[in-house]
């Protein structure tokens, strides 16, 4: 079956580092677009930075020039560098992934979700 399973949530001060990994299993991985989601306590996910098939990636507005999504292939892993950590970055971050096709159809998988609390 598909598993997704993020690692590297935790507690940060403002303006530190994390860098959270999502390692997949059970699916063609370099034929899906992997994203990173978060939500904050009363608020809707909202998708804060993704990377296509092909390596584009997409960034919401106020995570540009500071987070930085990867993946690498090889190992079915899509990373996010998360840097100048800000309060407002609190929230739970789900990775997923994506694929659509005009045979398969779209097929749409989710991690657990792992905490990042930004806080002094």
């Amino acid at each position: 079956q598909v598993q997704l399973v993020e690692s590297g949530g935790g507690l940060v001060q403002p303006g530190g580092s994390l860098r959270l990994s999502c390692v997949a299993s059970g699916i063609t991985f370099r034929a899906y677009a992997m994203n990173w989601y978060r939500q904050a306590p009363g608020k809707q996910r909202e998708l804060a930075a993704g990377i296509s098939s092909d390596g584009t990636t997409n960034y919401t507005d106020s995570v540009k020039g500071r987070f930085t999504i990867s993946r690498d292939n090889g190992k079915n892993t899509v990373y996010l560098q998360m840097n100048s950590l800000k309060s407002e970055d609190t929230a739970v971050y789900y990775c997923n992934a994506l694929r659509r096709s005009a045979y398969y159809g779209t097929r749409d998988y989710w991690g657990q979700g792992t905490q990042v609390t930004v806080s002094s």
